[in-house]
């Protein structure tokens, strides 16, 4: 008799719908998803000729665990998993998994992890990734720290996700404005002031099964021009010494990561590496299909089986040349014309192009991941051709953005 596994969802995302989902069903599982936009779910699985489709849609707030159980109890599903791969919802699916002796990550790391100022504090209680930070809510919290503020400094909502809204800057005048139009849209809204961390931007990506995490590797990342921080590229291969990527994972075991995928950035100074978040989640932005493809160790179906309680087995990971570059917008606008997707193979790789936007869609900057507009991807041997096939695709592409 085929065993349920729980998705926890918010917006319809490719991650779930083509990755997991699809990896459910190849596992012989009968997928439920939980989610509180069940009409947008329901609508999109209406179509015909998808890559799976769940057992069932049910409805519920899934930012509320109890919500979550509740759902699950009243509709008579006894899981075998549940799972989330939301930013959001991490900490509510933990809670769920445990509460039905489930395998999962702790609730109070998925926790602390997306909160980024519970993420400073517990890194200063560790003793890890020293950086000076603050909270505020108020212009008169902002006005107390300012004489105690290094600049440059970075502002970043508490909670917030990717690059959206997080911007650098150099003086008290430009922090306290940056603040207070923030706060314009959102009033009281928690905003935390840190340190600049200046250094490369590394990603790290692991795997943990509870008593043992494996590094599947980590993406160089180019950033845009500050005050922003958009990732316009990312190249697979840390080019570090071993001693700097074991002192990365030493930081995240110490702050309670080891179970399932976890997605870390960190930037290598003077005087070592400093952590600049913790996800824990996978990567997103879409790489989770180009590692599945390229690494040789099936990263959806692996990721499920951590939760279906089986170890973490030994990953022979294939050496490949990964390339990513994202087009973004640079302006606001309708988009009136649209590159559309293909993908060409060559012997050892392929390169492809896939268009986030449609035609006929308004966009309004944001200075994040929202902005882009597509996005090339190439995986091969050689690095120095994937580098001339990447300028060469990128060079061929036709945006037009109307005001």
């Amino acid at each position: 008799m085929p065993q349920t596994i729980v998705f926890v969802a918010h917006v319809v995302t490719e991650t779930l719908n083509e990755g997991f989902l699809t990896a459910a069903r190849e596992l012989g599982l009968d997928p439920v998803i939980v989610t509180d936009l069940p009409g947008d779910h329901r609508r999109h699985f209406s179509q015909e000729g998808l890559a799976a489709y769940p057992e069932k849609v049910l409805g519920c707030d899934v930012f509320n665990p109890i919500a979550i159980i509740e759902t699950l109890q009243e509709a008579g599903v006894e899981p075998r998993a549940v799972f989330s791969h939301s930013d959001h919802l991490q900490a509510p699916t933990a809670i769920a998994a445990d509460y039905l002796g489930l395998p999962g990550k702790d609730w109070r790391v998925c926790f602390a992890a997306k909160n980024k100022a519970a993420m400073r504090q517990r890194f200063d209680e560790l003793e890890l990734s020293p950086c000076w930070h603050r909270l505020v809510t108020t212009r008169a919290e902002l006005t107390a720290i300012l004489p105690d503020c290094p600049l440059p400094c970075v502002i970043k909502p508490r909670e917030g996700v990717s690059s959206l809204n997080v911007s650098l800057v150099e003086t008290q005048e430009a922090l306290i404005a940056g603040c207070e139009h923030l706060w314009r849209r959102h009033s009281g809204q928690p905003l935390l002031i840190e340190e600049y961390l200046q250094g490369e931007l590394y990603t790290l990506e692991t795997l943990g099964d509870g008593d043992r995490i494996e590094v599947l590797g980590g993406f160089r990342v180019n950033l845009s021009p500050p005050p922003h921080f958009i990732e316009l590229a990312a190249h697979w291969g840390l080019d570090l010494a071993p001693e700097i990527i074991d002192e990365v994972v030493d930081q995240i075991s110490r702050f309670g990561i080891g179970f399932g995928s976890c997605h870390t950035e960190f930037v290598v100074t003077p005087t070592g590496s400093r952590l600049i978040e913790i996800n824990y989640r996978t990567i997103g932005d879409g790489r989770e299909f180009l590692l599945d493809e390229t690494l040789g160790i099936e990263l959806f179906r692996t990721i499920l089986n951590l939760h279906l309680g089986e170890a973490l087995p030994q990953l022979n990971i294939a050496r490949k040349g990964l390339h990513i570059e994202y087009i973004r917008a640079t302006r606001s606008g309708r988009l009136v014309q649209i590159p559309g997707p293909f993908r060409r193979r060559w012997e050892d790789g392929f390169i492809d192009f896939r268009p986030l936007r449609q035609t006929g869609e308004s966009l309004k900057l944001s200075h994040s991941n929202k902005d882009y507009l597509g996005v090339v991807r190439a995986s091969g041997d050689s690095t120095s051709s994937l580098k001339e096939r990447v300028s060469k695709t990128l060079a061929s592409l036709v945006w037009e953005i109307q005001p």
